[in-house]
């Protein structure tokens, strides 16, 4: 497998969490809660299956590919949502969600 791909795709999830994560927090403190209840769930799903992706590259695991598959569906789910907020730190988190989903679809083909 190329290195190179795997590096990228674990930078990628890795930026990915971060901007998921910061999302999330920012998203608690919108004046209307009840309308980022799905960017902040889809947030800290997308993070969590970024951060076990990552892992498992750094690790060089078989099951890698099905972990990247799942992360591309996460990541286009996250950044869909984020997406439809005009909300900085959602723009920032739908843009790492596209480049994420990006870097795993190469690694699960």
């Amino acid at each position: 497998m190329d290195k190179q791909l795997i590096q990228e795709c674990i930078d990628a999830c890795l930026a990915c969490v971060a901007a998921c994560e910061e999302c999330a927090s920012a998203c608690l403190s919108e004046p209307d809660i009840d309308m980022m209840r799905g960017c902040i769930r889809l947030d800290r799903d997308c993070a969590d299956v970024c951060m076990v992706t990552a892992r498992l590259l750094m690790r060089g695991s078989a099951v890698h590919a099905r972990a990247c598959a799942l992360c591309a569906e996460a990541c286009a789910a996250c950044a869909a949502e984020c997406g439809q907020h005009s909300h900085e730190h959602c723009q920032r988190c739908a843009e790492a969600c596209r480049r994420c989903e990006e870097a795993c679809r190469k690694l699960a083909a």
